[in-house]
């Protein structure tokens, strides 16, 4: 533990100290530098001279306003976590439904990172529709054959790449779910990114779900925090389950001010970090091609949202060594880190995130950092297979 414990905090260290980076992660930062953006950023979104909240009133009911203002439904309900929101919120529907049986994907963040809480929390039944590294089509959602009372889209879909379908692909699987008298409720921890690769305003997006989660940490550089958003019914139950379930918390106005400042500052940058991201993708995929890597894949070529995954060849403990030392020695980080892929044995897989940092790389920049980086992992490699 102290061994893990002290490569974590070298690895911090390393990456604040990069004099590039394509993305800049909060977690990198500082008690003190979180605590003085923070309050940089109180007097653009709320009064700093109002009190704090007592038991969600206050700067916590205007961020839910804000939030159900621009996701167009009538209501919304802070929760400290995104699992505790998503629990609720498919407890209740399932109350209306008479189904406990969710339809949702198997990469999907209840199944994959919440230790089976749907199961043993909230006594939900989860069914699969499809195992393809997709959302299920129209088609696999009208043709299931076992009855589900609610559908849960993940929105992007992020361990399969931050992938999305097309618009008319979500409206057709939404009108599929309400064809077997379902009810559909987007995983939305990410929707914030999700306007440029529809073509849609948030509101119009939210508008196929009968209820919405969005997470404030995610995209928007919280400090943590979600929102359940849907009809006031289902939202005013919800309040009553988040006390139940130990979420209405004395005070929460740190996390809902930087909420609010993430909504006024990051919000509106989203779509300019997609478009450097289809740029960084791109170039990483001409530079992988012309590197020794005997195997590459950069998913979704296109990415549909500022994040997308790498694949590459080797093992983990090679491509994580090769990408601290590249953020140490030149001060560029391409990468953060690598995990093992678990479906296919000796590849290994990174998340990429583009944000405002990496908005001053050019094509150019990319391909130089990409072939620096491969000559690292080339002799990386060889020091680990002699070893």
């Amino acid at each position: 533990m102290t061994d893990d414990k002290e490569l974590r905090t070298r690895r911090r260290a390393v990456w604040r100290a990069a004099e590039r980076s394509l993305w800049r992660r909060p977690t990198d930062q500082t008690i003190g530098e979180r605590l003085a953006g923070l309050t940089a950023g109180v007097g653009e979104v709320s009064d700093p001279g109002a009190f704090p909240d007592w038991y969600g009133d206050g700067v916590v009911e205007e961020l839910e306003r804000r939030v159900a203002g621009l996701l167009g439904l009538p209501a919304a309900a802070f929760f400290p976590t995104g699992t505790m929101a998503q629990q609720v919120a498919l407890r209740c529907w399932a109350e209306r439904t008479g189904s406990r049986t969710v339809a949702l994907h198997p990469m999907a963040h209840p199944e994959l990172h919440e230790r089976g809480a749907f199961g043993a929390v909230s006594g939900l039944r989860t069914v699969h529709p499809t195992t393809e590294p997709r959302l299920p089509t129209a088609d696999e959602v009208r043709d299931f054959e076992e009855p589900f009372g609610a559908l849960m889209l993940e929105l992007p879909l992020r361990d399969a790449g931050f992938v999305l379908p097309s618009w008319e692909e979500l409206a057709a699987v939404t009108e599929a779910a309400r064809e077997r008298d379902a009810v559909v409720h987007f995983d939305g921890a990410r929707l914030w990114e999700c306007p440029p690769h529809f073509g849609r305003p948030l509101h119009e997006i939210a508008a196929l779900a009968d209820s919405v989660y969005v997470s404030f940490y995610k995209s928007l550089g919280g400090l943590s925090g979600a929102a359940l958003a849907g009809p006031e019914s289902l939202v005013a139950e919800a309040r009553a389950w988040r006390h139940r379930y130990g979420g209405l918390l004395f005070q929460q106005f740190p996390a809902a001010l930087a909420a609010l400042v993430g909504l006024e500052r990051e919000l509106p940058k989203l779509p300019s970090y997609t478009a450097a991201a289809k740029v960084v993708a791109a170039a990483m995929a001409d530079a992988f091609r012309e590197s020794p890597a005997p195997w590459f894949r950069v998913h979704p070529g296109i990415p549909h949202t500022h994040q997308f995954l790498v694949w590459l060849p080797y093992p983990s403990e090679v491509l994580m060594a090769a990408s601290l030392a590249q953020s140490e020695e030149t001060g560029t980080t391409l990468f953060h880190f690598w995990s093992e892929e678990s479906r296919v044995p000796g590849i290994s897989a990174s998340e990429v995130t583009v944000a405002e940092a990496g908005l001053e790389w050019t094509a150019e920049d990319v391909k130089e950092a990409v072939a620096e980086f491969m000559t690292r992992v080339v002799r990386e490699d060889a020091a680990h297979e002699a070893g």
